[in-house]
Parts: structure tokens; C-alpha cells; sequence
């Protein structure tokens, strides 16, 4: 199917082309690099404003038309003027003239650089007498008649530099073609690749399309994979490269497989005169970096079709070449990779070192690569390192294979003991068989050889699996150990800030994040350090620390933002997890659709986290039929290492539930999200909980257990603060725990305060202390998102009491009565009574005229004279 590309990012050019257009304008030059989308804008130009009343003559400049005088207007005036016998001068005044007679005209030169001497002169006086205004396109960097030149060197057209399209004009244009929003990392990199050029982004798409490498994946297009240049492209490519000589096109060869490379190592690998040769054609541009000039091609695009043409044995021995004069260890990866892909004899030791590198900087499908090259010769520590990859990269049964034998087969302890201890990991969080892992804890304690990492792996199990108090009584020695490595130290700090977390203890929180590396100025360097992160926000978000929350995840995000593989996800969904923390919506939303569209087709355990902070964050946002897709998944499809965050999927449900019109269902759901926290041991799940049931409660009224916990956390004290003005019926300390909620940071709640203190000042009638509690709920509204029934109620107010307005909305979801009263646990005769009370105030004869009332509210309804009964 053809797709539309339309015009986006261009609106201030279309303004100054119409400017240029008007009665007395001159015109305008359009100058710009070679798909940018010059003409496309011209003639998007021309069908606005001033243009549309008059006629339009097109000329092209070519290389063919450039061969013959005044070429560039053959066809375009009346009959074709000859410079014989007239003579030069009389041949230009004639074709101005029959250009300009038959009325008011603008003339549009396209590839005005490509004009011959006459055609140049022609449009020159055109624009000089101000006979008729002149759009002039020309491409940067190409020479030009000196017609053209002066037309805005002398100030005779103003000029217009087009440049290409920015990030987000591009990634505005892909949600526009494919219709629909676009992943943010595969917008940048299309976006990179093509350099903005709408020319090549539109060759490069239609490619990827048909390959199924750009294609949608829960609601999000994503691009997968690596561009296989289609023929249409590398024919503009090749067009715009150009006839090379063999010794630029070794320059050319060298950059695409091996870009950047120091300007002294490409003269020495090929010729100095070759090296500005290629400079000269504009096929490679020069950087300062660090004191050193590096070379990279002028174009992404230029590697990529070198690439698909050069011959394999060709390129093997180029990356050789590049190899041997790269130095450890500031280039050890390239180092590494160009070994790996040439002539050269394997190096297995520099494999290991660069995959070690490639996991520090949370690369994995780069790790998982070198380190299966570097374990050929059976090394433990590659095999070690090898099955850690494939498991990260939810390759798990790959990796229980290779562990398996290691384990089998070591001699001594320690090598026995540590491939237990990865095989443990690997079956309980990629596997998600905790019967296998910890049978596997068992061997590996059995085996001796690795005490401290069998305690900490010990640890990380337990508290996946909910035994917290396990956890907490050896907290102490886990922190206090002299831990061997980073894994060994991430397992315990993961465990113990889990456990600290879902019982408030900040001070164990403080020292898990100092043990496992987590600090303000730096981050875990191995993929469990996500994990680490995800417990750390979590515990700050249920003590009301939610700046720091917001401080972790941007560290961890920032370390993976760019990065292939799971951990740019991983990623998403900690900066989803503090941003829903903080009540800000519309950016948790942003995070958590991408994450999940990038984790929901593979097996990664990160997934189930994403699906339930996304499911949690579309029920806040009132999309209840987006995310009851998604809670079907929490409720049926649960992993044994994330028992811990349970309270987390009842509260996704309760909210879910209120999205869909049944906040009494909810506010069940996140008591029992409570008494589930209360049985887990976990009383800072506990008061979330209860805040969510204050935030949801048909009925006013303290849950006993806030009081009780008050004094444990900054969120404890704000929500018994909330609690206690809504069961005293307090509109006014409502409105101060709003502000008490706003300055904690949790934008969701500060506004439910303000709603409920809003539709209390209305029953109270005080319409003006309405008004002002409802502005300043939806105040709040706008900054986080949220869409919840308070809200609903307050700032789209209805003369019905809570519960009236609760069965009206299932009643006009389509729900019946009998349905209704079972999802409510109510009788069908209370459903019957609440809905004809409700129909007889908004004076309705069927429920299809309930959803538009509800919809729209009705600040002024008054009860009609006569009822009508649903």
C-alpha cells in the first residue's frame, strides 16, 4: 500500500514562500543540500495563499538542458525560441516576454545551479525588473551561473537555507505515514541514518517496510534489525558518490567498515593524496576529537551502500588492516569486533576483555558475541560470561545448556559452586522455575567453593519469592561481607533494598544502594544493577522520596538510553516507574508503551513489571480498555520472582476498575492489596494501599491501620492526613492535603483531594468554593494526566450521589443489571432502584443518553418535572 508522506516541519518556509508570493515580492532562492525536499516544499507552497490566483511556470536547470541555450525554457514558453539568427539578447527579451504576457505569473527555476548561460539571464531579469516573482531552488555546495549567484548575493531574493529535518519534525513524519506513533529510539536512529534527508528517509522506510523489519508491535512501530538497502536507494546513493578512483574508494571502504579512524592511521593505510581526494568530493568530513582529527564518511548512508557491494573477502581484509593499528584499551571493542570479522587469527583473550567491556556498558548482543568467540577454547570465565548474556538476553535454555556442562564438568569447587550459582539465577528469573533454582542453590552450597555468592544468590531468591523476613534477618552480614565481584555484590544489595523497600527501613535502603554501586554519580555496570534500580524506586516512591525515585531512574536510563537489547528497555520501564510515582502520567505513559512494546514478545522477566506499571499508568489515564487487555495478563500470567510486587498488580486492578466506571470494585481491590501487603510483611505497600482505597472509597471513613502507621514514612503521614478530612467531611483540609500531596511530589493524589474537596463543598452548597477546589483539581489534572472518578466527579459535576453515578457509568458501559450487581456484590433490586433514581434526576429514557450525560457532565441540571425510568 502506497503510504502519504505529507510535508511536516516546514511550517515557518511555507509562511516566508507565501511572504515572498505576495503583490510586489520579488521571490525567493531556496537553497539546501541535495533530499532535503526542496521542490517538495515549492510546490507544497504553491497550492497556499497568493499563489493559487495565478499561473505557474515550471523550468528545471539539467546537466542535458545545460548543453543549449536558454534549454532550461524548451517547452515551457509558447514555441521554442532560437538564439539564430536574432542573436543572444533579442532571444532572452523574447522569451521574458512570453513568459510574462498572458498575466500575472510566478516562475519556478528548479535546479537552478544546472542553468545554462542564457536561461540564468533570463530568470536574472525577471527578478531584476520585477516582472514576475521567482522561486529559485538551487542545491548547496554546487557551482552556479553567476545569473544565479547574484540573485541573492546581491540582495535581489532573499535566501532560504533548508536544511534537513530535525528529530522531532522526523519522527512526526513516521507517525504520520504509518499511522501511528513511532518507538523513540527507532525514530532517532532512521533519523540518524538518514540525517534528516526526507528523500532518503522515504527510500529507507518503504524498504524496511517490506522487509518486516519496521513493523508494529503493541500499538508501537518499531525498527528491528539491521537496513538492507533497497535498489532505488543505493541507486541515489551511488549517483551522489560518484565514478571513485581506486585509492579514494579504499578511503571510502575503510570508513564504512571501521568509522571514525584517526586521520595519521588512514594516510598511513592508504595515501595522503586519496584521503583529501575523498575530502574534496565531499565523501568524508574531518572532526577534532580529544586533540586527535578522526575521519567519518559525509554520510551514514555512504557505509551502508558500500557495504552491501563490497565483496566479503574485500572487507575482511580491510577490517584486518584497521585492526592491527588500534590500541588497547582505549579502542578495545572495535579492536575486538574488527579482529573478530577479518583475516586475522582469532584472538579469544582480547574477545573476553572487550565482551567484559560490552557488558559494562550493558551492550549485550555485543557481549553475548565476543564472549562466544572468546569461549571456543572452553575458557570458565567466557563460559561463565557467555551463559550470562544469552540468560540477559532471555536465551535461557541456550544458557542452562552450556552451565549445565560446566557444572557437570569442573573439577575444583569454586568452578563447580559458580556455575551452580549462575545456573540458580538463570532458572529462576529467565526460566521461571524456582522448584530447579533452588535445587541448583542447593548444589552450589553443596559444592563449597563460593560461600559469599551462594549467600547473596540465597538472598536474591528469597526475596523474589516474598521472604522478606528472611532477608531482613541478615541483612547486616549481607551488606557488611567482603563480596568477591559485582555480581556477588548486586545480588545482595538487589535482596536487601527489595526487603527494605516494602518495610520503609531507609537506612538498609541507603546501604543496599551504596553496596551495589548505585550512587549520584554512578550506576551498576552489570544487568542486574536494573533490578537493584527498580527495588531502590520502588522504596523511595512508598516512603514519599520521590525525587529521589526520579534520580535513580534517570542515572540507570541515561547509562542504557542508546544501547540495542533489553537493557535500553529495562531502561524504559524504571524511568515509567518513577514518573507514575510522581503522578506524571502522560510521560510514565510515553516510557512504559515502548518498553512493552519492545519486552512483550520476548521472554525477559522484565516484562511483567512493564505490563503491570503500563496497566496501572492506562487506568490512571482513564483508558480502561487499553489496559484491561493488559490486567488479563497480571491476573493469569504471574513470574515467581515478582511475588514481592503483588500489592503493585491489585493496585493496577483497582485502578483498572475505576477506569471502567467501578471505583467501589477498586476501592475493594486496593484493600485487599492491603491486607495482602499487611500478610507480605510489607507496611509500606500497606499504606499505598490504603491511600488508593481513600483515593477510591465510595463511603468516607480512616482505615484503622493508617493511624497505626502514620508515623512510618512522609506517605503515611499525607495519607492519613487525606483520610482523616474525608471522613470528617473537611473540604478545607482536603484542599491542605492536596497541598501536602503536591509539595510530596504525587500529582494523582494531590488532585483527588482537591476533587473530593470540590464535590463536598458542592453538597454542602458552597458553589464558589466548588468552583475554586474544582480549578485547582483540574489544574492538576493538566500537569499529571490522570483521569480518575474523583476527578470525573468534581470537574464534570452531576446531581447524582456517588453510588448513583457509579451504576449510571456501568449501565451505559453496556453492563446489565444482573451483571452490574455482581461486579458490584449488590442486589439486582438496588441496581434497579439506583438506576431509576439516576434517570428520573437526568431526565433519560435509555442508557445510550446516560454515556453522552456522563460524558459531558451537567454543572446546571435541574431534576425534571417528569421521570423516565431505564
Amino acid at each position: 500500500m502506497e503510504r502519504p508522506w505529507s510535508l511536516t516541519g516546514r511550517d515557518e518556509e511555507l509562511r516566508a514562500i507565501a511572504a515572498a508570493l505576495r503583490p510586489g515580492a520579488a521571490g525567493v532562492h531556496v537553497a539546501g543540500p541535495p533530499g532535503v525536499g526542496k521542490t517538495r516544499l515549492v510546490r507544497e507552497a504553491l497550492t497556499r495563499g497568493p499563489a493559487r490566483q495565478r499561473r505557474v511556470v515550471w523550468a528545471h536547470g539539467s546537466t542535458a538542458a545545460r548543453q543549449y541555450p536558454l534549454g532550461a525554457f524548451a517547452g515551457v514558453v509558447a514555441e521554442r525560441v532560437s538564439v539564430e539568427p536574432q542573436g543572444p539578447a533579442h532571444a532572452v527579451a523574447d522569451t521574458i516576454q512570453r513568459l510574462v504576457e498572458p498575466g500575472p505569473v510566478v516562475l519556478v527555476v528548479d535546479d537552478a545551479h544546472l542553468l545554462d548561460e542564457l536561461s540564468a539571464i533570463v530568470v536574472h531579469r525577471v527578478v531584476v525588473q520585477r516582472l514576475a516573482p521567482v522561486i529559485a531552488t538551487v542545491r548547496t555546495g554546487e557551482p552556479a551561473p553567476d545569473p544565479v549567484t547574484a540573485l541573492w548575493k546581491d540582495d535581489h531574493l532573499p535566501r532560504m537555507d533548508l536544511g534537513p529535518l530535525d528529530l522531532g519534525a522526523t519522527a512526526t513524519l513516521l507517525a504520520r505515514v504509518l499511522g501511528g506513533p513511532v518507538e523513540s529510539v527507532s525514530a532517532r536512529r532512521l533519523w540518524a541514518l538518514t540525517e534528516g534527508s526526507p528523500l532518503y528517509l522515504r527510500h529507507l522506510v518503504a524498504g524496511e517496510l517490506d522487509a518486516g523489519r519496521l513493523a508494529p508491535s503493541a500499538g508501537i512501530w518499531r525498527w528491528t534489525d539491521q537496513p538492507t538497502i533497497s535498489a532505488g536507494l543505493a541507486a541515489l546513493l551511488q549517483h551522489q558518490i560518484g565514478a571513485l578512483p581506486p585509492a579514494v574508494r579504499d578511503v571510502v571502504d575503510i570508513l564504512a567498515l571501521a568509522e571514525p579512524v584517526a586521520a595519521p592511521a588512514l594516510t598511513r593505510l592508504t595515501a595522503a593524496n586519496a584521503v583529501e581526494g575523498a575530502e574534496s568530493r565531499g565523501l568524508v568530513r574531518a572532526d577534532a576529537v580529544r586533540g586527535t582529527l578522526v575521519l567519518r564518511l559525509a554520510h551514514p548512508l555512504y557505509g551502508e551502500v558500500r557495504r552491501a557491494v563490497m565483496g566479503r573477502l574485500r572487507a575482511r581484509r580491510l577490517r584486518g588492516l584497521v585492526a592491527v593499528t588500534l590500541v588497547e584499551p582505549a579502542d578495545l571493542i572495535p579492536r575486538a569486533v574488527l579482529v573478530l570479522d577479518s583475516d586475522l587469527d582469532p584472538d579469544p583473550p582480547l574477545f573476553l576483555r572487550a565482551a567484559e567491556a560490552a557488558l559494562r556498558l550493558h551492550d549485550l548482543p555485543l557481549a553475548e558475541r565476543l564472549a562466544r568467540a572468546a569461549a571456543t577454547t572452553g575458557d570458565r570465565a567466557a563460559l561463565l560470561l557467555h551463559a550470562s548474556a544469552l540468560s540477559w538476553l532471555s536465551r535461557g535454555e541456550e544458557a542452562e545448556a552450556i552451565l549445565r556442562v560446566l557444572a557437570d564438568g569442573a573439577l575444583d569447587p569454586a568452578t563447580r559452586s559458580m556455575a551452580h550459582l549462575y545456573r540458580a539465577g538463570n532458572l529462576f528469573f529467565t526460566l521461571a522455575r524456582p522448584g530447579d533454582a533452588r535445587a541448583a542453590l542447593a548444589a552450589a552450597h553443596h559444592a563449597g567453593g563460593a560461600p559469599v555468592h551462594t549467600a547473596a544468590m540465597s538472598a536474591a531468591l528469597s526475596v523474589g519469592l516474598d521472604d522478606i523476613r528472611e532477608v531482613l534477618d541478615h541483612a547486616s552480614t549481607l551488606l557488611d561481607a567482603d563480596h568477591p565481584d559485582e555480581l556477588s555484590r548486586l545480588l545482595a544489595a538487589s535482596a536487601v533494598s527489595g526487603a527494605a523497600a516494602v518495610t520503609g527501613c531507609a537506612d538498609l535502603l541507603a546501604g543496599a544502594a551504596a553496596l551495589g554501586g548505585l550512587t549520584s554519580d554512578h550506576v551498576p555496570t552489570a544487568i542486574p544493577g536494573f533490578g537493584l534500580a527498580d527495588f531502590q524506586i520502588l522504596g523511595h516512591r512508598l516512603a514519599g522520596d520521590l525525587g529521589a525515585a526520579d534520580e535513580v531512574a534517570r542515572h540507570m536510563q541515561v547509562a542504557s538510553a542508546d544501547l540495542p537489547g533489553p537493557a535500553r528497555l529495562m531502561g524504559q520501564v524504571l524511568a515509567g516507574h518513577a514518573a507514575l510515582a510522581r503522578g506524571l502520567v502522560r510521560e510514565a505513559l510515553e516510557q512504559l508503551r515502548e518498553a512493552w512494546a519492545g519486552l512483550a514478545p520476548t521472554g525477559h522477566e522484565f516484562r511483567y513489571r512493564a505490563r503491570t506499571l503500563l496497566a496501572a499508568a492506562l487506568s490512571l489515564s482513564g483508558r480502561a480498555q487499553e489496559a484491561g487487555l493488559l490486567l488479563d495478563g497480571v491476573t493469569t500470567d504471574q513470574h515467581p520472582a515478582y511475588r514481592l510486587y503483588a500489592p503493585d498488580d491489585l493496585l493496577a486492578r483497582a485502578w483498572g476498575a475505576a477506569a471502567d466506571g467501578a471505583p467501589t470494585e477498586g476501592a475493594r481491590l486496593a484493600a485487599a492489596a492491603a491486607h495482602l501487603a499487611r500478610r507480605q510483611q510489607s507496611p509500606a505497600y500497606e499504606v499505598l494501599a490504603w491511600q488508593t482505597w481513600v483515593q477510591l472509597a465510595p463511603a468516607p471513613q480512616t482505615p484503622a491501620r493508617l493511624a497505626e502507621l502514620a508515623a512510618s514514612s512522609h506517605r503515611a503521614e499525607c495519607a492519613l492526613t487525606h483520610a482523616l478530612a474525608l471522613a470528617e467531611r473537611d473540604a478545607d483540609g482536603l484542599l491542605a492535603a492536596s497541598g501536602a500531596w503536591a509539595r510530596l511530589g504525587d500529582l494523582i493524589a494531590a488532585g483527588d483531594a482537591a476533587a473530593q474537596a470540590a464535590t463536598m463543598h458542592r453538597r454542602a452548597g458552597r458553589p464558589g468554593a466548588a468552583l475554586t477546589a474544582a480549578a485547582e483539581a483540574g489544574r492538576l489534572a493538566q500537569r499529571s494526566g490522570a483521569h480518575t472518578p474523583a476527578l470525573a466527579a468534581a470537574t464534570r459535576p452531576l446531581p447524582l450521589t456517588a453510588r448513583e453515578r457509579e451504576i449510571a457509568t456501568l449501565a451505559a458501559h453496556g453492563l446489565s443489571n444482573r451483571a452490574i450487581a455482581t461486579r458490584l456484590t449488590v442486589s439486582v433490586r438496588t441496581v434497579e432502584g439506583h438506576l431509576y433514581r439516576a434517570s428520573h434526576k437526568l431526565g433519560v429514557s435509555d442508557r445510550s443518553e446516560l454515556g453522552t450525560i456522563l460524558a459531558s457532565g451537567a454543572p446546571g441540571l435541574e431534576v425534571p418535572a417528569r421521570h423516565s425510568p431505564i
